[in-house]
């Protein structure tokens, strides 16, 4: 019979075990966040009409010739969320599918990423507090045509609301290349037309296939202004988009810390705005009323005011930037005088490219000195360094780094919007009239094309350019030779390989700087030393890349 001092230890066991058991419950119990309360909706059958379009009256899908998808939404919020999700489920599971696949390249390990996807879900476990009831609900909505395939990530309502934080987090590796984003503003004389014109690069960049299925989203909310924006499946936040009163917004990553607290994502913010705001000043108000997670510079044009501020928000503070002269430029680095000489910013600055974007783009504004949506492609599209520096291409310092998921240039008095199509902005311009599209009279079974045939921009003549099949080597081959610079046991790359990679893409530095890392893990030090010697005299995106080069041949030199 076992002894009183043996049943204290199994009871002891017991409790412990209970305990662990109920602090797990509550632990994952915490991670599901539970989805609003909706109002009852019929239910939404959709129509396929042909190939192109696919119609849930009055809401409507349509892919056009160019490859961008076109979307009329409109509603309540569940509504329109679930309209959105019924038309666009196919969309919604590719974007997704690039997304695990981009996360599980950066992180191969299941192990890990199960640990990750814990700790991601227990940061952001309160997220939904800091979403609005009408976003949320179209989100909800969404997430009820989210495949099942990922379910190992999480429930579909909760890994959508992660995906709106993730966006932010990116942001907030802007030090990390990730990000790093282009805009500008011209009015008065400096516009062809005297009329204000917005134009922007959006660099964000998770992997080619993110970015092959743009949605450019047309919505009639019942509440708020009809707005356009662009997206993917899935995204019910903006980064890009104009309302009908002419307001347009933009967002540019700025100076971060890595988030450690829970706040509305920025893409809600311009949402809201978009919906929301008739003027710079209604804009700002909007802006106010949210808690961010990361720091950001919203560029806000406006038809009403003709003009156009940088909002330069904080986690715990709002300052507006306004320029002196009749042209603005925003890149990653704020400029009014309350945040400019804070010590990251100035940090930021000394170490990244986005001073060197931002004097690049005011260069070629004096070039032009009258800014057309043609002309403004024309900058958007530069590839050049300042005075025309060969830089190589891809260049972070590059206005067009030739990453970017869309591209877009505004005419706020006349509801006109002009969109890129891939890759990056190398593609036609298309133009979008919001006359047109919330017209009563607009019936898209009766139309051809969403966007104005006789307006289209034409690709830029780099994409059917010897240069261009150069890049599209180059990147392949880059992707190889960091492969076997990671892995010895590959074997060596050819002197043949070496060279022609080399030969794509000479005057950008990391093209060098990578010879030279496969070269050093192959302890053949003077060859490495000599490349990265190469990369040295070529123009080097950040401080942080130098150094690490010149920290790379000190190595080489002690061999």
């Amino acid at each position: 019979m076992p002894s009183k001092k043996k049943y204290r230890w199994l009871k002891r066991c017991i409790i412990f075990i209970v305990i662990i058991f109920i602090l797990a419950i509550l632990f994952f119990n915490s991670l599901i966040i539970s989805p609003p309360k909706v109002p009852n909706i019929k239910q939404f059958k959709s129509e396929k009409i042909n190939d192109s379009l696919t119609i849930c009256a009055p809401s409507w899908l349509k892919h056009n010739s160019y490859n961008l998808w076109e979307l009329y939404i409109e509603g309540n919020p569940y509504e329109r969320g679930v309209k959105t999700g019924l038309l666009t489920k196919q969309l919604i599971e590719e974007q997704e599918k690039a997304f695990v696949a981009q996360i599980l390249k950066m992180v191969p390990s299941k192990a890990y990423l199960s640990f990750l996807k814990y700790i991601v879900a227990f940061f952001n476990r309160n997220i939904d507090k800091y979403i609005p009831l009408e976003n949320s609900q179209e989100i909800y909505g969404i997430s009820q045509y989210s495949s099942e395939k990922y379910s190992f990530i999480g429930p579909a309502y909760s890994r959508i609301l992660n995906y709106h934080a993730a966006h932010d987090i990116g942001h907030a590796l802007i030090t990390y290349h990730i990000v790093g984003c282009t805009s500008f503003a011209v009015k008065n004389n400096m516009s062809a037309d005297s009329s204000l014109l917005i134009a922007r690069n959006f660099d964000f960049y998770v992997g080619d296939e993110f970015a092959q299925n743009k949605i450019v989203e047309f919505v009639k909310p019942d509440s708020g202004y009809k707005f356009m924006f662009i997206t993917w499946g899935g995204m019910v936040g903006a980064c890009s988009g104009m309302n009908e009163k002419g307001i347009t917004v933009t967002i540019n990553a700025g100076t971060s810390e890595i988030p450690y607290s829970v706040a509305t994502p920025i893409s809600i913010v311009v949402r809201n705005i978009l919906q929301y705001a008739k003027n710079i000043n209604e804009a700002q108000q909007i802006a106010s009323k949210f808690k961010t997670f990361v720091s950001e510079s919203i560029l806000v044009g406006s038809a009403i005011d003709n003009d156009a501020v940088i909002i330069e928000k904080t986690p715990t503070k709002q300052f507006e930037y306004k320029s002196k002269t009749n042209y603005i430029i925003c890149t990653n680095h704020f400029q009014s005088d309350s945040l400019k000489a804070k010590k990251n910013n100035i940090e930021n600055m000394l170490n990244s490219s986005s001073l060197y974007r931002y004097f690049r783009v005011k260069e070629l504004l004096l070039k032009y000195n009258v800014i057309s949506p043609n002309t403004a492609a024309k900058i958007l599209r530069n590839r050049e360094g300042l005075n025309n520096k060969d830089i190589g291409m891809g260049n972070e310092k590059s206005i067009n780094q030739l990453i970017a998921h869309h591209s877009i240039i505004f005419q706020p008095q006349k509801l006109k919007v002009y969109v890129s199509t891939s890759p990056y902005q190398l593609g036609s311009y298309l133009v979008y009239d919001l006359n047109k599209i919330f017209s009563d009279t607009f019936n898209i079974k009766n139309t051809k094309t969403v966007y104005n045939v006789n307006e289209i921009i034409k690709a830029d003549s780099f994409l059917y350019s010897t240069n261009y099949k150069k890049f599209k080597y180059y990147k392949i081959c880059k992707e190889y030779i960091v492969l076997y610079t990671n892995n010895k046991s590959f074997g060596e790359i050819s002197n043949d390989k070496i060279e022609q990679f080399k030969n794509s893409n000479p005057n950008y530095y990391y093209t060098w700087q990578i010879v030279g890392d496969y070269y050093k893990s192959r302890k053949q030090f003077k060859k490495a030393a000599n490349c990265y010697r190469n990369a040295l005299t070529l123009e080097i995106s950040t401080l942080t890349d130098k150094k690490n080069i010149e920290e790379n041949i000190m190595e080489c030199n002690k061999k």
